[in-house]
């Protein structure tokens, strides 16, 4: 008996262009996380300039939560041996960080401040918000729900004989 849940492979993905797909979201995921830590301290006052609602404290939170759950999708999409539940945890991550940029995006769309960058890259480069951010919120949002739908943790059931 252990007392440490037992890694259980990825499911086999439905098409090669989903195990594609996945993958390049994980790249993305991996440049936005390395950027935003490598400019973490400056990434944070520019999201807290942003003035989202909640406040300050809000916008810490956000930020930190951005960039984790950036680094914990990472296990799902990378199709790693995972336990179940770190297996739903990380598909849940993977889906916090499009929710979160599509939250930002359409947040600074709807106030009329002039910003220089919208932190997609922390602040190492500087990357206009717009109406074209929140496409590009959207078309994670697609990789994300293209990632779930071939690779979705839940296998057939086995039918009884």
């Amino acid at each position: 008996m252990s007392l440490l849940p037992k890694p259980t492979p990825a499911p086999t993905p439905k098409t090669k262009d989903v195990a594609t797909i996945a993958t390049l979201y994980a790249i993305i995921l991996i440049i936005l996380s390395v950027t935003q830590l490598f400019t973490y301290e400056d990434f944070l006052q520019l999201v807290v300039s942003f003035n989202l609602p909640g406040g300050e404290q809000f916008s810490y939170f956000l930020t930190s939560l951005l960039v984790v759950a950036e680094v914990f999708a990472l296990p799902f999409l990378l199709r790693l041996s995972l336990s179940k539940a770190f297996r739903w945890f990380s598909l849940g991550c993977m889906w916090l960080v499009p929710v979160i940029w599509l939250f930002i995006t359409l947040w600074l769309a709807g106030k009329d401040l002039d910003f220089a960058n919208i932190g997609f890259l922390g602040t190492l480069v500087n990357i206009m918000p717009g109406w074209w951010a929140i496409f590009i919120s959207l078309s994670f949002i697609i990789l994300a729900a293209w990632s779930t739908w071939g690779m979705w943790p839940l296998g057939k059931p086995v039918k009884k004989k």
